[in-house]
């Protein structure tokens, strides 16, 4: 799918704010213009992340997710109002960005992020954004984005921190977790603070703008530490594992 990148009066008046910085300008604008990015997991990181690449302009939007939404996702999950409640996350999520703006394309998909949906997702996109709290779906879309060259934006909540790293082949998400915690409790176990899930979904849509107009030092190689209760921050390098199963001397074609 090749997205046009000619804007019309309507356009140039919405993105007025992006067209005068000189990061992005015109010929950034056009790079978001013509992008297509793949959100995997439409909930608590992938709903102000979402929001804000609409926003901003790219073009194509695809999201995936399997559940539908529950009243409990509405405390942070601000994609969705209490009417949404009981319809699928991909469907409503996908209706509420086209509303936000028209000059998009944005496609929902039910259903879950595995070996049988990884490939046909990740090979017709540019960008992937991961905001999912199963380190199962976390390794599959690492693998699928190594597999395909795509850069990857993951983040993660809990509590009252958060983490968003860019993954660029190497080192990927795998050399920072090699292996799924013995102790892995999700957002639904240990409960979020709701205002955290905007500050990383936020940062994660700002990695992936910069990544697609060439903006600034994207956190590639780098993560990023957020202590909500603190207000600090720090950024730790990830280094590549020469051994890592998946982009390393023992990756394999899993």
């Amino acid at each position: 799918m090749t997205l046009p990148t000619i804007f019309g009066d309507a356009e140039i008046e919405r993105y007025a704010r992006h067209l005068v910085l000189r990061e992005v300008g015109g010929p950034g604008q056009q790079a978001l213009k013509a992008a297509r990015v793949l959100i995997v997991g439409a909930g608590g990181l992938g709903s102000p992340a979402a929001l804000y690449l609409a926003a901003a302009g790219v073009g194509a939007l695809i999201l995936i997710d399997p559940d539908d939404v529950d009243r409990s996702n509405l405390q942070r999950q601000v994609l969705y109002a209490e009417a949404d409640i009981g319809r699928p996350k991909a469907e409503a999520a996908a209706e509420r960005l086209a509303a936000l703006n028209p000059h998009i394309f944005v496609a929902g998909h039910r259903g879950a992020f595995d070996a049988s949906t990884a490939d046909e997702l990740c090979s017709h996109v540019d960008l992937v954004l991961d905001g999912t709290d199963d380190f199962a779906v976390r390794y599959e879309v690492n693998a699928a984005c190594v597999r395909h060259g795509k850069p990857l934006v993951s983040g993660a909540i809990g509590r009252w921190t958060g983490q968003v790293g860019v993954f660029q082949s190497k080192p990927c998400y795998r050399c920072l977790v090699p292996d799924i915690p013995p102790d892995a409790e999700t957002c639904a176990a240990v409960g979020v603070v709701g205002a955290l899930a905007g500050v990383i979904g936020s940062i994660m849509a700002l990695e992936a703008i910069k990544l697609i107009v060439g903006a600034g030092e994207p956190l590639t190689g780098r993560l990023m530490l957020y202590d909500a209760l603190s207000a600090e921050t720090r950024t730790i390098k990830v280094g590549a594992d020469p051994e890592c199963p998946v982009c390393g001397s023992k990756a394999s074609t899993v």
